[in-house]
């Protein structure tokens, strides 16, 4: 009878564990595993303190580079820039099933049409996820299944073009794509060609075309990476990679128009400095891009016109700051830094990022995404 009531003890002590959630806000960590990383690395951020945990690492990926959910936040969406030893086509776009705890499920992959895919999105109403092939100079449209898997490829544009840079613009590289709110639009940079490219997507047949403004130009030798858009998506803030600038665009009856272009990099600063990632506060009122090189945040403050005032610089506490993330209270960003294998937190206090003495080490860190 004693053994019965210890079994019985233990069985319901184990299914008290299991059934309890580890502390904190998932979040997932893309990596480099051509650098020393292992895959897809799931953390959790305690909001209380600031602390990040390890929870469990997805192995067997290939540089699943960049990560994106789709909007029920049942799916996510992953670009692997595999080796050629590994994928001769040259990279591919996978899609996952989350579990309850976070757990990542492989759907099915698709070839991603192209070189080095850098960045995926995912649209609006989540029937449709957008890539970016970098060393292709392409952008491709992939309609998404019943089970959230990936169906073959319905559009597929190659840029054409180049820049006045010697060696980084000999030809289109598609860097990022995005969404317009309402999902008729498709936005791509391609850093080769200094342009914002703009399509409509078709939603029946999943085509793309070249919307009525088909691009905008940057600046010659700016090299365009990354954007984001104002809530009201009358603004769109670029960061220009190769010379370290914020283009600030201005949406004027229907038209894009760059109205400002500011360094990213202090006054005076000399070295060798690439802009990354860029992000607005969760309130609007400031602009964040990471410096490569001057391993820093550059922090703008909004104007009342959309301009940009430049704020300070926040040392990101590691090197080369690729990608970063506002935590989904908007009161901490966590900055990956891939060179020197950590992501660090910091407070956001007043916009302005502070070091919160809090950091993990994770390989090769590229992409997080809550």
């Amino acid at each position: 009878m004693v053994r019965i009531w210890l079994a019985l003890a233990f069985l319901i002590g184990t299914a008290s564990v299991w059934s309890q959630r580890p502390s904190g806000i998932p979040f997932y960590v893309g990596t480099f595993t051509s650098e020393g990383a292992e895959g897809i690395y799931l953390c959790r951020f305690v909001q209380e303190s600031g602390e990040i945990t390890l929870d469990r690492v997805f192995k067997g990926v290939d540089n699943p580079n960049f990560l994106s959910r789709s909007p029920d936040g049942h799916y996510m969406y992953v670009v692997n820039r595999s080796p050629g030893a590994v994928d001769p086509a040259g990279g591919s776009v996978s899609a996952y099933r989350i579990g309850s705890r976070g757990t990542l499920e492989f759907i099915n992959k698709q070839s991603s049409l192209g070189n080095d895919p850098c960045h995926v999105t995912v649209s609006p109403d989540g029937k449709w996820v957008a890539i970016a092939n970098y060393g292709g100079g392409s952008v491709a449209i992939f309609p998404v299944g019943q089970d959230g898997g990936l169906l073959p490829s319905t559009s597929l544009i190659k840029h054409r073009g180049s820049g006045p840079h010697p060696t980084r613009q000999k030809a289109p590289y598609a860097h990022s794509v995005w969404f317009s709110k309402d999902g008729s639009l498709l936005y791509a940079a391609d850093l080769g060609t200094d342009q914002l490219f703009i399509y409509r997507l078709d939603p029946a047949t999943g085509m793309l075309s070249p919307a009525q403004q088909p691009f905008v130009k940057l600046p010659p030798g700016s090299g365009p990476r990354h954007f984001r858009f104002s809530a009201d998506e009358l603004f769109c803030y670029v960061a220009n990679e190769l010379n370290s600038t914020v283009s600030v665009l201005k949406k004027d009856n229907g038209n894009w128009t760059v109205v400002q272009t500011v360094s990213a990099l202090p006054a005076g600063y000399r070295g060798t400095s690439f802009c990354a990632d860029i992000h607005l506060s969760p309130d609007g009122r400031f602009v964040y891009v990471s410096n490569r090189g001057h391993q820093s945040i550059g922090v703008f403050r909004r104007n009342q016109d959309g301009t940009l005032t430049v704020e300070t610089h926040v040392n990101v506490q590691g090197d080369w700051p690729r990608n970063f993330v506002i935590e989904p209270t908007g009161t901490y960003m966590l900055v990956a830094n891939q060179r020197s294998h950590n992501i660090a937190v910091f407070q956001l206090r007043d916009g302005i990022p502070v070091y919160s003495g809090n950091e993990i080490r994770i390989p090769a860190p590229v992409c997080l995404q809550f």
